[in-house]
């Protein structure tokens, strides 16, 4: 029997153990990698959703100002992943003629437009903010929106030195 070549039972164990081994690390890692490619996908999406919905609100010369408005995505756009978006139009912070006074009407003003999309992603609702701002003119319906709005404090000149 000493001429007969090849693997003894214990080698073979050996060695489908390490193939196992190597085999299931490797089934993790790539598992791993497809659940954060599905995170990123939905993601993605909650991203090109936000900037669509911004980018129509922005087109939109006239929005309810100071009052929280929302609205649902079709399935169609969204993949079929249940989502949505609730935006609000205030002036933006620190714009007045003088400390705790109104702008007039008839002037200009910078307005922000506050948009927060949500979607659902593995039962867990997920939300996504975005803020941009645009020109407007002051209208009198708008005034009472600067009611309670903290005033910037007006920039001192520095003291000239000699």
């Amino acid at each position: 029997m000493s001429g007969r070549r090849g693997f003894t039972l214990l080698e073979v164990l050996v060695a489908t153990l390490l193939m196992a081994i190597a085999v299931t690390g490797l089934l993790s890692a790539l598992r791993t990698s497809l659940s954060n490619a599905a995170r990123l996908t939905e993601t993605e999406r909650g991203l090109t959703l936000a900037r669509r919905q911004m980018d129509e609100l922005l087109a939109t010369r006239v929005l309810p100002r100071g009052m929280p408005f929302e609205g649902v995505f079709p399935p169609e756009t969204t993949g079929g992943v249940e989502a949505g978006w609730r935006a609000t139009v205030a002036p933006f912070e620190g714009q007045s003629a003088a400390p705790g006074q109104k702008p007039s009407p008839g002037s200009r003003m910078v307005e922000r437009i506050h948009l927060e999309v949500w979607w659902r992603q593995a039962g867990r609702r997920r939300s996504m903010e975005l803020d941009a701002y645009r020109g407007a003119i002051v209208t009198p319906e708008m005034l009472p929106l600067f009611d309670g709005m903290p005033v910037m404090a007006p920039a001192t000149p520095a003291a000239e030195q000699p």
